[in-house]
Parts: C-alpha cells; sequence; structure tokens
C-alpha cells in the first residue's frame, strides 16, 4: 500500500511538473510572439462579450445583433447607417448638438466615468453632447442587459446601453457613442480582407455574425487597428486561438484601444464636416 503511495504520488508530480512545462512553453512562445490572451482582458471586444450574454433579452429591449449593435425588431439587420440618412444634424455654429438624458441608476462614479466619455467628443470634434431640454430625438442612456447602440440617429429616445456590470468604462462610453453617431466596427469595413484575416473556424458557434463584412463609408480613411472600434484578436474565441488576425504582420496589435484614435476623430469630422481648420490634424 507504501509502495502505491509512492507510486501516485511520483506520477501526480511527474503530470504536474510536465503541466507546468507546456503552460510555460506556450505562455513564452505567445509572449515571444507578442501577444497573450489576457492581454484583450480590457479590450472592447472582450469587455463586450462579458457583458453582453443577456443583451437585448430584457422586457422592451430592442434585439441586439453583431455583437452590441441594436435594431428594430422589424428589421433583423443592420444597413449601414449613412445608406439610410441617420446622421444628427448640424446647428447654424457649426456644432452638432445631441441631446443625452442619463438614468437616476447610475452612482455617482458611474455618472461621472460616463460624462468624461460624452465630453470628450468635444475636444476634438464638432460633437457637443448636451443635457435633454424637450428636444425630440435624443440618447437615452441606461443600465440595461448589456453594452449596446442603434447606429446612428434613429428617432426619439434612443437607447444606449451601458450596463453597471461591465460596461461603464471611457472607451465602452466612446464606443457606443460612436455608434450612436453612425459607424460600425472597424473589422467590418468593406476592405476589411485586405487587412486582416477572419478565422471563421475559431469563433464560438452562433457568433459568426460578429465578422461579417459590409459595404461601409470608409471617408476615404485607411484601416486603423487601433480604433476603439476594432474588435481583439481573440473576440468571440471558442478554443483561445485567435478570431482575427492583421496582415501581413500577424503579430501586430489590434483591439487594445484605451480611447478614441486620432482616425476615429478624423472619421467623425468628415462625417460630420466639421470645420477642418480646427479638428482635423494629421495623425
Amino acid at each position: 500500500m507504501h509502495i502505491r503511495f509512492q507510486i501516485a504520488l511520483l506520477f501526480g508530480t511527474f503530470c504536474s511538473v510536465q503541466s507546468f512545462i507546456i503552460k510555460a512553453s506556450y505562455e513564452s512562445s505567445a509572449e515571444n510572439e507578442g501577444y497573450l490572451l489576457k492581454d484583450d482582458d480590457f479590450s472592447v471586444s472582450t469587455l463586450l462579450e462579458r457583458a453582453n450574454l443577456n443583451a437585448g433579452k430584457g422586457e422592451n429591449e430592442p434585439l441586439v445583433m453583431f455583437g452590441d449593435i441594436a435594431v428594430d425588431t422589424d428589421l433583423k439587420n443592420a444597413d449601414p447607417c449613412t445608406a439610410r440618412g441617420c446622421l444628427w444634424p448640424k446647428a447654424p455654429d457649426g456644432n452638432v448638438y445631441v441631446p443625452f438624458r442619463i438614468s437616476s441608476a447610475y452612482s455617482a462614479r458611474e455618472r461621472n466615468t460616463i460624462m468624461q466619455g460624452l465630453a470628450s467628443f468635444a475636444s476634438s470634434t464638432c460633437i457637443r453632447f448636451v443635457p435633454l431640454d424637450r428636444q425630440e430625438d435624443f440618447v437615452d442612456i441606461q443600465s440595461l442587459s448589456g453594452c449596446f447602440s442603434f447606429v446612428g440617429r434613429r428617432g426619439q429616445g434612443q437607447n444606449v446601453s451601458l450596463s453597471r456590470r461591465g460596461c461603464v468604462f471611457t472607451h465602452i462610453v466612446q464606443h457606443e457613442l460612436l455608434h450612436a453617431l453612425g459607424f460600425d466596427h472597424e473589422q467590418t469595413r468593406s476592405d476589411r480582407d485586405q487587412n486582416v484575416r477572419i478565422l471563421l473556424e475559431n469563433v464560438m458557434q452562433g457568433q459568426e455574425s460578429n465578422f461579417r463584412r459590409i459595404r461601409t463609408n470608409n471617408l476615404g480613411t485607411p484601416y486603423d487597428y487601433n480604433s476603439v472600434m476594432h474588435y481583439g484578436r481573440f473576440a468571440f474565441s471558442s478554443n483561445g486561438q485567435p478570431t482575427i488576425l492583421p496582415i501581413p504582420d500577424e503579430n501586430a496589435v489590434i483591439g487594445r484601444a484605451s480611447q478614441m484614435s486620432t482616425l476615429d476623430i478624423r472619421r467623425v469630422n468628415l462625417l460630420y464636416r466639421c470645420n477642418s481648420t480646427i479638428y482635423d490634424k494629421e495623425p
């Protein structure tokens, strides 16, 4: 009995050592290649994936498709915003005023984070998020069942959901507000296949629509790995393997933006024809 115990102990130790060696070898290899799965823990796509397990399933919530895009239940798809006329109107002074209302459900800290995200547009674009004051069309920021938004202006009060459970980060606020202004995900761009390779064999079953390609208006700007609208390398992975690889350098960093990129800002200014002498700067 004593001999059996020793054998079992030796076997367990051997397995533990082998497991450690394999794990260390994998992590060393991944680190040498320039990325680790854990590096994407706070990427937009990882936060959305975690927060949106039940997105759109709450009572009176819109249908949520393509990760975090709300659509009318009778449409079943999300057409490019500019194809249907979805921009917020420009005022005579050249600014674009987007009324908003924030739910009272947020704590003071959470509200401050959301307000910072709203205010960040004013420093570099002609977009001005202003408190609702009887305007007919506005964004209604609520803590619903995940992080999601309609794409572009829909008319009347349109939900922008920033759940208190996982969505109240500045880059997530910017991401969802860019949707509300009319922007789609970067990896869905019409020219994405020249810039990234989508590995559908590694995508979770039922999540393939997150990687669709659509006819976007790219505004003459280049593809942007640093966009706050770009998903991470391991977005919706079923097996811990990459679902998006950059071309031609597979080790290029993608989807880790902590704030709007220079190109994100430029596109807002181009789409809304902001005063280029004030806002449009070279990256």
